[in-house]
């Protein structure tokens, strides 16, 4: 027992702590014996906050069948091995390493393949090749990986080739600070590698919408051909969620064609060519799967609307943030628009924003990422004024954002 029966402020609030959790209030009394000293008056004051305790959380306890407890990582790899995953790939980097470690565990059971190899830039070259011979392959890493795999991504926009990176973010840049998180890489996942290519974009806030995304994106990268990038971080991948509803999987075939594969424009035999009719029908040709691609987004949830949604004022955020922002609102009037795919970003997301008449951005960086996506998107600019930003490796606290959201509404 932490409590040394000295301050009449422990015992009340050990009695609300109990009660909270659903505990028997015998098993402190118990323990309150044990200490021996002061035992009346301290079993008079935990008993005291034991009765005051509204016991809101104590359902926790009561939760019917059904519910269960995962974090961010579980449902990443509940929704790779339900989408069909064959292959895993990755050299081990926080937040993404375990990722590797949970499918590595049951690999033999899901008849999957965990591969670590001794660089990222293996682990990408690998990758596309498992693909092209059918395999549904993924990759996994943070940052500083994500960055040495850049080249190769490249090669899957130009080759066409189907495959699924998760990056996981901790702060940058360089080595950054290596285990906290942080959101700074949005930019990077948006406009990683050379020329012009399609790929998809999307961040969930918790462990059901990585469920739901990860097997999204697996039927996206094989039905277009395309990179598709599951965007992360530590606070989502460590944080534990108490949930009750399983996730909707999409199906997902695998259809990519045994021919040959490089990284130059190709005529129709698959050889390298300069003939500048064939180049531009090749950059037409895939420029043509952006409005498919966000034609078939559109079936899916691109973003979600929290709170209330009448509300004139409107908070803005993706990812991990989710639970603290929708936490912050409960008592306030305002809604939350919570960005789900960045790439491509759906033309509804204007709309919401137009008719409000205050706009508040939150994310975990210093620059504000997200705004810039808007403004892009949608031509509106989010002053800085209007803007929540942390930037210190921790993630937002509710009552913290709560007044600050308050703050920035007056």
């Amino acid at each position: 027992m932490l409590l040394d029966g000295k301050n009449h402020d422990n015992m009340y609030f050990a009695g609300r702590v109990f009660k909270l959790l659903c505990l028997d209030f015998k098993i402190l009394e118990n323990e309150l014996k044990k200490l021996k000293r002061n035992f009346d008056d301290n079993l008079k004051n935990a008993k005291k906050g034991y009765e005051e305790e509204n016991g809101k959380l104590c359902q926790i306890k009561k939760l019917n069948k059904g519910f269960y407890f995962i974090n961010g990582t579980q449902g990443i790899a509940e929704g790779a091995i339900k989408s069909g995953i064959d292959i895993y790939y990755a050299y081990p980097m926080t937040p993404a390493t375990p990722l590797l470690g949970e499918l590595a565990k049951n690999e033999i059971k899901n008849n999957i393949l965990v591969l670590e190899l001794e660089n990222e830039i293996a682990v990408i070259n690998a990758a596309i090749g498992s693909a092209i011979t059918g395999a549904k392959s993924m990759v996994g890493t943070s940052g500083g990986g994500f960055d040495l795999m850049t080249e190769a991504l490249s090669m899957t926009g130009v080759a066409e080739i189907p495959l699924v990176a998760y990056l996981s973010i901790r702060p940058g840049p360089g080595t950054g600070v290596a285990t906290y998180t942080g959101q700074g890489d949005l930019h990077m996942a948006r406009h990683s590698g050379h020329g012009e290519f399609q790929r998809v974009v999307a961040a969930p806030g918790e462990p059901i919408e990585a469920s739901e995304i990860i097997s999204q994106l697996f039927y996206l990268s094989q039905k277009y051909k395309i990179p598709c990038i599951f965007l992360g971080d530590k606070h989502l991948a460590e944080s534990g969620y108490t949930l009750d509803k399983e996730p909707k999987i999409t199906k997902s075939e695998k259809l990519i064609n045994l021919m040959r594969y490089n990284s130059y424009e190709k005529d129709s035999s698959g050889s390298a060519t300069e003939d500048a009719e064939i180049i531009k029908k090749n950059i037409e040709r895939r420029k043509k799967k952006i409005e498919q691609i966000k034609k078939e987004v559109s079936k899916f949830d691109s973003y979600k609307i929290h709170g209330n949604k009448n509300s004139k004022n409107l908070v803005i955020s993706w990812g991990s943030t989710k639970g603290a922002i929708l936490d912050a609102i409960k008592n306030i009037d305002c809604k939350f628009l919570q960005v789900l795919y960045i790439e491509p970003f759906s033309d509804k997301i204007k709309y919401e924003l137009e008719k409000s008449k205050k706009i508040i951005l939150v994310e975990n960086n210093s620059t504000g990422q997200l705004a810039d996506v808007v403004a892009e998107k949608t031509g509106i600019i989010i002053p800085d004024s209007n803007k929540i930003l942390r930037y210190d490796g921790r993630p937002f606290l509710s009552d913290e954002l709560e007044e600050e959201i308050r703050r920035k509404m007056k």
